[in-house]
């Protein structure tokens, strides 16, 4: 077998003539796929040899995508290949693990504009791969290679985190024979279990991103805006480690913002001013090699640089509903149960505050069956990342269905966990108006449990959410996140204090290189 992955095809080529490998050679029949260039990581051959024929070729159009005007690759050919420059398409061998790229046939001019035109040759060395082909001759090797009697598995399926939708790619010659149902969930899977090249780059990006956020914090203070934060960061993580994108809008919501989860849109431009006894919620991450990070702080402006008692009796809901998920994350836990823990612990908090009251006949573990914790934490507990923030396998076939209740169908995925995989740990407690007026008004099953005239009171409140990315370990799990968690951190930083710490104080967080992160630029002001 062999599997192609075809970049945009938006180069034109002229008609020179160029000598190339003939995909089709004889001893090209199925075996295990394992591309011996750098970028491939994960082998699916456990998963295509039972479902495919003897002598196929997989085959998936690449979209490139673009970042904030940046361009950047599509996440499955990068995955493949890591191939930076546009235009380009991939294929491999599955048998044999050999792999070939198709490169555009660039006119001479092109060297004026855009700098030295590598040669079939430089490519092959720059990304380890064993054939480099002119793009103008793909149609033809497919057909010489169907003629053989091969198949062309193409890429075609849905992203169930992000809607998006991989649209197969068609060809002129009806000679080509394709295959639509095989690759997709495949490649997909791959990309769930991630290789130790891959855990060193997701660690790397969020080790910056940390060190990018306890920068912020403690350079926010009140009468700056939101959006100086988001500067703040941006600077940092490239001036100080090259990582010249972020993975998705910043969002930097103080006061009331902090509940809008996906604030920093383009109607909400991270523009309001941080006023005193705000808490602001800032959710960034950094991303290099097309590798992501996604953390969430949440801090106190204030003149004291400390949390007010009602702000540390949220904060430390949700820091604690973090702490019960990570101690229980290991292979063979479900991550709906992981999220299910995480209310219960916020509930708890808000019980505390006298927001919510369970009276003599329920207990808070009855409320969260009820559903009551969605109303305060209407997201999922967090979701697969990697190339994508928000990444691929969510819900592939054979794993757990979405649920369809309250909080719990916005889980991104409700599958068990496995060695290899990585996610974020995001819980979350946020007064959101639509949703407290849905809870109180008359009739509704949750008012009685709720002390509607002080939680009234906490409607400008906004929120608190702790987002840290982990991996699972074949026994439990390393939380690759090195930012202040605990309150006394927090405010350690927003008075002007160092970080990282010289000891961890909160070895339950599993920040296993919190007093060790780096690498550290000796000039960095942190």
């Amino acid at each position: 077998m062999v599997a192609l992955n075809l970049g945009n095809l938006t180069a034109k080529s002229d008609d020179q003539s160029t000598n190339h490998t003939n995909h089709d050679d004889k001893h090209h029949t199925s075996s295990i796929l394992s591309l011996n260039g750098p970028r491939y990581l994960q082998s699916p051959q456990r998963f295509i040899s039972q479902k495919s024929g003897k002598f196929d070729l997989a085959f998936a159009r690449d979209c490139v995508r673009w970042n904030k005007g940046k361009r950047r690759q599509e996440s499955y050919f990068h995955y493949l290949f890591g191939v930076r420059e546009p235009d380009h398409s991939g294929a491999i061998f599955v048998n044999s693990g050999k792999s070939v790229l198709f490169t555009p046939e660039l006119p001479r001019d092109y060297a004026t504009i855009m700098g030295h035109i590598p040669t079939l040759e430089e490519i092959k060395e720059t990304y380890q791969v064993d054939h480099v082909i002119f793009t103008k001759d793909i149609e033809k090797e497919l057909v010489n290679f169907c003629a053989k009697g091969g198949t062309i598995l193409v890429l075609k399926g849905e992203n169930s985190d992000s809607g998006k939708y991989y649209i197969p790619p068609t060809f002129a010659s009806k000679e080509i024979v394709t295959n639509d149902s095989i690759l997709f969930p495949v490649l997909a899977e791959c990309r769930v279990i991630k290789s130790e090249m891959e855990l060193d780059l997701i660690r790397y990006c969020t080790e910056i991103t940390s060190l990018a956020h306890a920068f912020t914090m403690k350079n926010m203070k009140q009468g700056m805006m939101e959006y100086q934060g988001e500067s703040l960061f941006r600077h940092f993580v490239y001036y100080y480690f090259g990582a010249r994108h972020i993975g998705y809008t910043a969002i930097c919501g103080c006061g009331p913002n902090g509940a809008v989860l996906h604030y920093g849109h383009a109607g909400a431009p991270n523009n309001r001013q941080l006023q005193n006894g705000d808490i602001c919620l800032f959710d960034m991450g950094a991303e290099y090699m097309c590798y992501g990070s996604d953390v969430t702080c949440s801090f106190p402006i204030s003149s004291s640089g400390k949390f007010s008692d009602e702000q540390r009796v949220v904060y430390e809901g949700v820091l604690n509903a973090q702490r019960a998920v990570i101690s229980m994350l290991k292979p063979g836990v479900s991550w709906l149960d992981c999220h299910l823990v995480a209310e219960r612990e916020i509930l708890k908090a808000l019980v505390k505050l006298e927001i919510v009251l369970p009276g003599k006949t329920m207990t808070v573990d009855d409320l969260v069956e009820m559903r009551l914790g969605a109303v305060f934490m209407p997201h999922g507990l967090g979701h697969f990342i990697g190339i994508d923030t928000h990444d691929v396998g969510g819900y592939l076939p054979g794993h757990p269905d979405r649920s369809s209740e309250p909080g719990l169908k916005s889980l991104r995925t409700a599958r068990v966990l496995k060695a290899g995989m990585t996610l974020t740990v995001e819980p979350g407690c946020y007064f959101i108006n639509h949703l407290i007026d849905e809870a109180i008004k008359d009739g509704a099953k949750f008012k009685q449990f709720l002390n509607v005239q002080l939680l009234n009171k906490f409607r400008n409140f906004g929120g608190v959410r702790l987002e840290d990315v982990v991996a699972i370990t074949p026994d439990g799990c390393e939380n690759f996140t090195v930012c202040p968690r605990t309150v006394a951190e927090v405010e350690h930083v927003m008075n002007g204090g160092k970080w990282p710490p010289m000891k961890d104080d909160d070895v339950a967080l599993r920040r296993t290189r919190l007093t060790k992160c780096g690498p550290m630029p000796f000039s960095m002001p942190i």
